[in-house]
C-alpha cells in the first residue's frame, strides 16, 4: 500500500468523523505514514489480553489506543473551532504553511 499525502502531524488536534468514536476530539500521538493511520489520545480504546512475562509480572487485560485511518479524521481549526479541510499557502518569505480552508487562519504556529 502506498502512502498518500498526509497533512496531519503529531500534536495536532483532530476530530473523528466516522466509526464508533464519531464526534470525539483528541490530540495526535503518532502518525504511521506507511499504513495511512494515526494514533489519537483517548480514541479507539481496545482491550488486549496479556500473559505474565519478564516485562509484565502480572498478566491481565490492558487497555490502550489503537490506530485509525487518516481518512476518518479531520483537522480542527483553533480560530473557528470546527473541523476543516487544509489549504496550503505560501508566505512572503517563501515558507509554506497549512491554513484553514474556512477562515484562512494559519494552522502552523
Amino acid at each position: 500500500m502506498l502512502a498518500t499525502k498526509c497533512y496531519i502531524k503529531k500534536d495536532d488536534k483532530v476530530k473523528v468523523i466516522t466509526g464508533k468514536d464519531k464526534g470525539k476530539i483528541g490530540k495526535v500521538l503518532k502518525v504511521i505514514r506507511k499504513k495511512n493511520r494515526v494514533l489519537i489520545e483517548n480514541v479507539n480504546i481496545v482491550k488486549r489480553h496479556t500473559r505474565p512475562s519478564a516485562k509484565t509480572k502480572q498478566g491481565g487485560i490492558v487497555e490502550g489506543e489503537a490506530a485509525i485511518q487518516i481518512s476518518n479524521v479531520m483537522l480542527m481549526c483553533n480560530k473557528c473551532v470546527t473541523p476543516t479541510r487544509i489549504k496550503m499557502q505560501r508566505l512572503e518569505d517563501g515558507k509554506k504553511v497549512r491554513s484553514c480552508a474556512k477562515c484562512g487562519e494559519a494552522l502552523d504556529a
